[in-house]
């Protein structure tokens, strides 16, 4: 069954959008979408240190893309405001990591796919590390489901119950920074946070509560990347981008349909 390319494309993105949509709730919740983008970005960079040092893709990406992250925490600490920190480190990692690549001489490499993923061709080792990263990721939002949404909601309160910001803040990056590694193959780098906030933005109209919100993102996530994989299929556009307008669809109809039923 796993040599039809298009089953192992539909596994990807199942995988990929169970993880992303749950993550990308506190995403939302927390405002990190320009830290996501600052990850996700230095995942190019990733690539070209992998195929420099004959590395796995993966554990490059993983490595620069918690490097980054890590980096990003350290300094907004300091002397920068986040918002500057983000917008420097967002699109100077992606102009490094292009950089970077132009020095590999005599490797080839399909930079599109990178850039904006290209999940048909997704291998059987693909598929194991993308669904191996989403169980990690799911693993480690399950365990700690309670702390961060509590560190999300009031520090304060989360302080007095013994929960340490900071720490919980670190579990979410390195959670962030497993689904870029293994994202960076379905929709590519310059659309993992598409992945992330999309579905979760959508399903704040359905949802009443954090859990039910998190699972209508991940339900949204899968039905956007198979809808996506089909529509690319029968009309021959690029897969990534097909993915992000289906999810892009489910945030736009209800605020569209909460428009006109509001003009009528």
């Amino acid at each position: 069954m796993l040599d039809d390319f298009l089953v192992r494309a539909a596994l990807a993105g199942t995988g990929l959008a169970l993880a992303a949509g749950p993550l990308g709730c506190f995403v939302v919740w927390r405002r990190m979408a320009y830290f996501g983008d600052a990850t996700s970005h230095a995942a190019i960079l990733g690539v070209a240190l992998s195929l420099a040092f004959s590395l796995s893709i993966f554990i490059g990406v993983l490595v620069v893309a918690l490097a980054m992250a890590l980096l990003v925490l350290a300094l907004s600490e300091r002397v920068y405001a986040m918002d500057t920190l983000l917008g420097v480190a967002a699109h100077g990692a992606l102009a490094l990591g292009l950089v970077a690549v132009s020095f590999l001489s005599g490797i080839r490499i399909d930079l599109m796919a990178y850039l904006f993923g290209d999940i048909l061709a997704v291998g059987r080792v693909d598929l194991a590390v993308i669904w191996i990263g989403a169980a990690l990721v799911l693993v480690l939002l399950r365990v700690r489901w309670q702390a961060l949404l509590l560190v999300t909601l009031n520090t304060d309160l989360a302080a007095a119950r013994g929960y340490d910001a900071r720490r919980e803040q670190l579990i979410l990056t390195l959670a962030l920074a497993v689904l870029v590694a293994v994202a960076i193959k379905v929709v590519g780098a310059l659309l993992i946070t598409a992945m992330l906030i999309i579905p979760a933005a959508a399903a704040r109209s359905f949802a009443k509560t954090p859990e039910a919100m998190a699972v209508m993102a991940a339900v949204i996530g899968v039905i956007s990347a198979l809808v996506g994989l089909a529509v690319s299929f029968q009309w021959d556009t690029p897969t990534g981008p097909t993915i992000v307008v289906a999810a892009t669809l489910f945030f736009v109809a209800p605020a569209f349909a909460q428009l006109t039923g509001t003009r009528h």
